[in-house]
């Protein structure tokens, strides 16, 4: 076997332990409050893919119960070069996290509109006069990275926390999420009980375009209702093109889905401001993810958890507010390291043919 062969297969088979140990990760999530964990871990860690959190979890709480890191969560995690970057070094005899990172290939086209005229470039060549140049990802592959706490150098300036106090919700929160909805044409009315709205804390009607929301609640769960219904906007407005078909199909035939994301999205937004969003338990997850067919629980987990990561992203990065850090180390651009490290976009889209959806 050739020296190119046997660098292959060894890659395969880090892949596949990878993908073994991503699948126990995620079908370990059996309840509402594993489900509310993981969440509350990916808005702490949103700078990275939901598999991607998954896979730093269950490795760093295994380097915890074997005593190699002083806490179950970690704080800030990078690259071997990314730590040195800043000033700090990997301890020796700490072993890095196997997350996966995609491999990318510099396709060309001449006329981008045709689906079929992409051709890959070879490395170091050039596209020809007039063609249009994209990369497109076409693998994944291991790569590692290092807690904090596995490091030593520099100290890592801390970042501040929002301050809340009890009931209240984060400063300027509403009002960014207030102007998100009505930038997507929906009215936002305020009603004086539940009664009005069936008897919910929010409702989302997409005939009318409107968005109500109760206000005999605390200011925090106003917030948090207001997160819930934006997220129903994002998710499961009916939409004419077929972009998310798949995933329309999974939440018009499981209404169970759609609330589960909505309220995922307020999860995570909240999270990601030191809301805590307890009082409000996320549904029973098997009950859902056991209920679509020809889909595995893990395999509906991994694709609904990706499409709330990838939607509260968009609120949160739209949103003027004090938050918490997404687990990258201060100092380290957001953007390439999650070019990076795998953090690859899922589309969000999702079609509901239902006209209403509560909270």
């Amino acid at each position: 076997m050739t020296t190119q062969l046997r660098s292959r297969a060894a890659r395969e088979e880090k892949l596949a332990a990878l993908h073994d140990q991503l699948t126990h990760a995620v079908t370990a999530l059996v309840t509402g409050e594993d489900w509310k964990r993981a969440l509350t871990f990916a808005a702490q860690f949103r700078s990275r893919s939901f598999n991607n959190t998954m896979l730093i979890h269950a490795q760093h709480l295994a380097a915890y119960t074997e005593g190699r890191v002083p806490d179950p969560t970690p704080t800030y995690v990078a690259g071997f070069h990314q730590w040195l970057s800043l000033g700090r070094h990997v301890v020796k005899g700490q072993h890095g996290y196997s997350i996966l990172a995609p491999v990318t290939a510099r396709f060309a086209s001449a006329t981008p509109a045709d689906a079929g005229s992409w051709h890959r470039l070879g490395r170091g060549e050039k596209p020809a006069g007039g063609e249009t140049v994209k990369s497109k990802l076409i693998g994944l592959k291991p790569t590692h990275v290092w807690d904090v706490s596995q490091t030593a150098g520099d100290p890592v300036p801390q970042l501040p926390r929002p301050a809340l106090l009890q009931g209240q919700a984060p400063a300027g929160l509403w009002d960014g999420l207030a102007d998100q909805i009505t930038a997507r044409g929906y009215e936002l009315r305020l009603v004086s009980s539940a009664t009005a709205i069936g008897g919910a804390n929010g409702l989302t009607d997409f005939l009318t375009r409107e968005v109500s929301i109760r206000v005999d609640i605390d200011d925090a769960a106003q917030a948090k209702t207001l997160a819930h219904e934006l997220g129903h906007v994002l998710l499961h407005a009916p939409r004419d093109a077929a972009r998310g078909a798949e995933a329309a199909a999974d939440a018009t035939l499981h209404r169970g889905i759609a609330e589960v994301e909505a309220e995922s999205v307020a999860l995570m937004v909240g999270a990601a401001h030191g809301l805590d969003t307890t009082s409000y338990t996320v549904p029973y997850v098997s009950t859902w993810a056991t209920s679509v067919p020809n889909k595995t629980p893990a395999e509906v987990v991994q694709a609904t958890a990706e499409r709330v990561l990838h939607t509260a992203i968009g609120i949160l990065d739209q949103l003027d507010t004090a938050k918490v850090g997404d687990g990258t180390p201060p100092g380290l651009d957001r953007d390439a390291l999650t070019r990076q490290t795998g953090a690859v976009s899922r589309s969000s889209g999702v079609r509901r043919d239902d006209t209403v959806l509560g909270s």
